[in-house]
């Protein structure tokens, strides 16, 4: 791993940033719009606790990586919106697979993720 791991996740976090997930999130109203401003606050979490993370210490960024899966599926659990509950689950299920080469230094899997996640998910939310 090394520098091409961390390019690779600040590619997906602009990508995010810059997306309608981390600036339209919560449009909606009543429970989706909770669901998505929290779906917002855990991207941002979990962008800001990666950044931390060295880079020679692949296994943190997996940790990171599932949690934020887990997170995913909770708030699925948490909406009366179908679009939004299946947007957030497949997410969890993409962010799980990726997770295990995370682990071993290779973030080519999360970032394909990490830039097609705005469009699953922004379009839901």
């Amino acid at each position: 791993m090394g520098h091409g791991m961390v390019r690779a996740l600040a590619a997906g976090a602009a990508v995010l940033g810059a997306s309608g997930l981390l600036g339209g999130c919560g449009a909606l109203g009543g429970d989706s719009g909770q669901v998505c401003a929290d779906t917002k606050k855990a991207f941002q979490q979990y962008i800001t606790q990666v950044r931390s993370v060295p880079a020679a210490e692949p296994a943190q960024w997996r940790q990171a990586t599932e949690k934020l899966a887990e997170r995913l599926d909770a708030l699925a659990k948490q909406t009366g919106d179908d679009d939004l509950k299946k947007a957030l689950k497949a997410e969890a299920g993409k962010l799980r697979a990726a997770a295990p080469a995370v682990g071993t230094g290779d973030v080519a899997q999360l970032d394909t993720v990490m830039k097609q996640t705005p469009a699953s998910i922004g379009e839901a939310c």
